[in-house]
């Protein structure tokens, strides 16, 4: 019964003006109160800062600025080798397995529609039909950068406004179609394996969306789908390097990543399964 009341209080939160509300305060620069908050966390979801690239919790002039920490460069490796995809994220494996043509299965008694997820364009989503994605949750704990599985050149983004849900594992087995339903930015590449897509979904009090190319991604309120296309020459292409960083969350949340019929097969991965950044993905098949 409370997982229900909690499922129900989020469809009548005001989930938007909550997550400006949060976003504001965790820019906020606040000295010492910055701090005890940066310090609480920590204690709350036993961050390991031993990782981190500056451990010292004083060091943060803001939450967002501890939240999106970068890591030592020797705390994670990305796998080497060229027929290997590396893991794009450290987090936890929600879903991964067979696109069933249009479908992706979100949790027992819901899939949703790949079409949908990528902003309602049937044109981005054709070359996905019957292939293979993984949606991977980043909770609170984790590193929230977003590194590339496979050098990739971006010929798309994407904004698809939506709900602002969260992504925990209980709002995915009670929500349909919640990651097709949720805010999003998608990210589209061309790869030596055909394409893939990089689906960074927003939740409850995510502040905001970054790419490395775009910054915050923060268009307009309103209900238009955004459509930008990138050159793949010149000075405004945007090609970026397997385990090079494509983007970040301020404040949790989930990715899909999305690849071509018969490119890939996943690594020994299941539901539920930790992930780290640079581990090996999949191998390639095509």
């Amino acid at each position: 019964m409370f997982d229900s009341l909690k499922i129900a209080l989020q469809y009548i939160t005001p989930k938007h003006l909550l997550s400006r509300l949060v976003g504001s305060l965790a820019a906020a620069e606040a000295g010492s109160m910055t701090t005890a908050v940066i310090k609480l966390f920590i204690k709350q979801y036993k961050v390991d800062m031993s990782e981190a690239l500056d451990s010292d919790p004083a060091s943060y002039s803001s939450f967002n600025a501890f939240f999106t920490r970068q890591l030592k460069a020797d705390v994670r490796s990305i796998c080497q080798d060229e027929k290997q995809l590396a893991l794009p994220v450290d987090g936890a494996v929600s879903q991964l397995g067979d696109i069933k043509h249009d479908a992706i299965f979100q949790a027992k008694g819901h899939n949703y529609s790949l079409t949908t997820l990528l902003g309602g364009k049937p044109e981005l989503a054709k070359p996905f039909l019957d292939g293979k994605f993984a949606t991977i949750y980043l909770s609170p704990k984790d590193y929230h950068r977003i590194h590339m599985p496979i050098d990739g050149q971006l010929t798309d983004m994407i904004y698809v406004p939506g709900e602002l849900f969260s992504v925990s594992p209980l709002t995915a087995e009670r929500v349909p179609g919640l990651f097709a339903r949720n805010e999003r930015v998608v990210a589209i590449f061309e790869t030596e394996i055909g394409q893939m897509a990089m689906v960074l979904v927003g939740a409850t009090i995510v502040a905001s969306i970054e790419t490395k190319w775009a910054g915050t991604v923060s268009p307009p309120a309103g209900k238009n789908v955004l459509h930008w296309q990138y050159p793949t020459q010149g000075d405004n292409s945007v090609s970026i390097k397997k385990g090079e960083e494509m983007g970040l969350f301020k404040l949790g949340s989930t990715i899909v990543a999305c690849f071509e019929a018969n490119s890939i097969e996943f690594a020994d991965l299941d539901a539920g399964d930790v992930t780290r950044l640079g581990d090996v993905f999949a191998t390639i098949t095509k």
